[in-house]
């Protein structure tokens, strides 16, 4: 018989498995660091009176409001903006980082950029579009489509406990009256669909022979 060694225990793509927890505990305690930089962003807006919203926002139709694309998400509309995404932000981001760091970071540039250029061209341009909900949003459809392209089952599983903690708050990729970018919720939910079939993970045939030579065979 052959038993690969990286389908069972090594294996930090399979639930269950040791190495899929361990990866697992090194995303929650990355993201618990990243949020309190948000924190600190948003103090030092707040105590130096800086106004980071206004100068480095989203600002949609013009032309020196593109940066705020990629400074956006950074920044917050109050603390109680920046509290209501906090959790999602460290539940959502502790799965899709857990895969691997570098298709994290090539994830999050693709949603901030789909989400901010979609809030740059269909936005109200009388309006600053801040903080991180289309990140989140992003996550969001990244795990549901990872989870149909590379069939994986504890993907779903999230994308389901999600909306079942914060289903009505998944209404807000649809349009509004409200003072929020629905606009960034619906095209950062788009581009995680994208993000996870460009950056999906490739499962290895059968016939390469650098598998083969991770498998033991037993009598």
């Amino acid at each position: 018989m052959t038993f690969d060694p990286l389908s069972r225990g090594s294996d930090p793509n399979r639930f269950g498995t040791e190495a899929f927890y361990a990866a697992l505990g090194r995303a929650f305690v990355a993201m618990c660091a990243v949020v309190p930089l948000l924190f600190v962003i948003e103090a030092l807006d707040v105590w130096l009176n800086a106004g980071f919203d206004t100068t480095a926002g989203i600002i949609p139709r013009h032309i020196d409001g593109l940066d705020g694309i990629f400074f956006g998400p950074f920044l917050h509309h109050g603390f109680d903006h920046l509290y209501s995404n906090s959790v999602p932000l460290i539940l959502l981001g502790t799965f899709v980082l857990a895969t691997g760091a570098r298709r994290f970071l090539y994830s999050t540039l693709l949603i901030m950029f789909v989400s901010g250029l979609g809030v740059w061209i269909t936005g109200s341009p009388q309006s600053i579009v801040v903080g991180a909900s289309g990140v989140i949003f992003g996550y969001l459809g990244l795990l549901l489509m990872r989870g149909i392209v590379e069939r994986s089952w504890w993907n779903l599983g999230v994308v389901v406990l999600v909306g079942l903690l914060y289903g009505w708050q998944l209404l807000g990729v649809l349009p509004t009256d409200e003072p929020i970018s629905w606009q960034g919720h619906l095209f950062g939910f788009c581009g995680g669909l994208v993000a996870a079939i460009l950056f999906r993970r490739r499962r290895p045939r059968d016939d390469d022979p650098y598998r083969s030579e991770s498998t033991l065979t037993l009598p």
